[in-house]
């Protein structure tokens, strides 16, 4: 007997294992500062720690995008309640900076078992254009989270919470998509007979993949660096870092909601052309202004990066066909293992510019945020890299068929 597929079920336990993803990247950007006073560490120190959210996230990715058809969804998504519960209790219970490594690690690995198993999920019960539409609705949590994580941060924290209560609620979405799975019958895997493993590792030695790979590295970075840092960098600015992060993410969300007509419009070189050029002058402009400013920042900020994931991704899917859903696998991959790799790097240059600045006589809210800019004016060089890049990109697809809405 044939078991039904609740789809409204499955999707919406999707959406909240991407709410705890997101959760998890928010809130620990906000509890950032009081982690580094709890433990005594230094921003290098954090920033190896951050790297962890960053390196297990691609670890299971691609390993669950090699051996989804195998394992199939319903045991992915168990590997992922149990490392994401184990991540958060292991947070709570930290007595120093290796467990805070090896939870970190944890929900990292967690957060991509969902993108692994939850992306070719919802492939699989939908089709046409309500499959681009629900992937849009689903991509969406992950900005959308971020708000509502940045929202609960800011209020805990102004409200005198310690940060072990803030992690706690990371477990809220986790046991809420863990029992709207529990006993649910998933969709049978649509396995594409047209290219093999050995086709997709052939088509990712190409030309345009290898670009797109190297872009990827730094569009990641370009998105994640400021946000992941926001709460160090922008605590002494006269602006509330959560609410930066907030106003950001939520600007993500919206357009990515629009992103299908914004393509369509732009072409997809043009989208991420555009996109390298408003992230530069977002940083820029969070390097150099204080108070009210900011929030203005954030939202150039916004515009540019809340497109840079989805259209790399349609770039990929568009350009260089025949990688399938590894090659998609593989570029998510790489955007995250970069940014874990310059995690440790920006922590390093903060604690550099807090020396020397401190050596020139500055202390106290003036340090901090004079280390800060000096931090996002050496991240310029991510975003101004890349308008480079694109521009070759541009030129160089300008003869190929228009772009088609990929955004996910």
């Amino acid at each position: 007997m044939t078991q039904t597929i609740n789809r409204g079920a499955l999707f919406n336990a999707s959406c909240l294992a991407l709410i705890t993803t997101a959760f998890s990247f928010s809130i620990r950007a906000g509890i950032l500062p009081q982690l580094g006073d709890s433990f005594g560490l230094t921003a290098e120190q954090l920033g190896f720690i951050n790297s962890m959210w960053f390196l297990g996230f691609p670890i299971s990715m691609i390993l669950g995008g090699l051996f989804y058809h195998i394992v199939g969804p319903a045991n992915i998504m168990r590997i992922a309640f149990v490392t994401h519960t184990l991540g958060i209790l292991m947070t709570i219970f930290a007595d120093g900076y290796t467990t805070l490594l090896i939870s970190t690690l944890f929900i990292g690995f967690g957060n991509g078992c969902t993108e692994a198993a939850c992306n070719p999920l919802i492939a699989d019960m939908y089709s046409g254009t309500t499959l681009n539409k629900m992937l849009n609705r689903f991509h969406m949590w992950f900005p959308g989270g971020i708000v509502l994580g940045s929202l609960v941060s800011k209020f805990m924290t102004d409200g005198g919470f310690a940060w072990q209560s803030q992690v706690w609620v990371m477990m809220i979405p986790t046991v809420a998509y863990a029992i709207l799975f529990f006993g649910k019958a998933f969709p049978k895997p649509k396995v594409e007979g047209v290219t093999s493993v050995s086709s997709n590792f052939k088509a990712m030695l190409s030309p345009v993949f290898i670009f797109l790979f190297i872009c990827m590295a730094l569009t990641a970075i370009s998105e994640f660096g400021p946000q992941q840092w926001v709460g160090l960098i922008m605590g002494s600015s006269g602006a509330s870092p959560m609410l930066i992060l907030a106003l950001t993410t939520g600007v993500m969300a919206v357009g990515r909601f629009f992103a299908g007509p914004v393509v369509k419009a732009l072409g997809q070189t043009g989208v991420l052309l555009g996109g390298a050029i408003f992230a530069s002058i977002g940083i820029f402009l969070f390097s150099t202004v204080t108070g009210p400013m900011a929030y203005v920042a954030a939202v150039i900020f916004a515009i540019g990066v809340c497109y840079f994931w989805p259209v790399m991704v349609g770039a990929v899917a568009q350009r260089v066909p025949l990688s399938g859903a590894l090659g998609m696998s593989i570029i998510g991959g790489i955007g995250m293992f970069s940014t874990a790799i310059f995690q440790p790097i920006i922590g390093g240059w903060i604690d550099a510019s807090r020396a020397s600045q401190s050596a020139a006589g500055l202390a106290g809210d003036a340090l901090e945020l004079a280390a800060g800019q000096e931090t996002l004016q050496k991240m310029l060089l991510f975003p101004g890299i890349l308008i480079v890049l694109f521009i070759i990109f541009f030129i160089w697809q300008k003869g190929s068929k228009a772009a088609v809405a990929a955004a996910h």
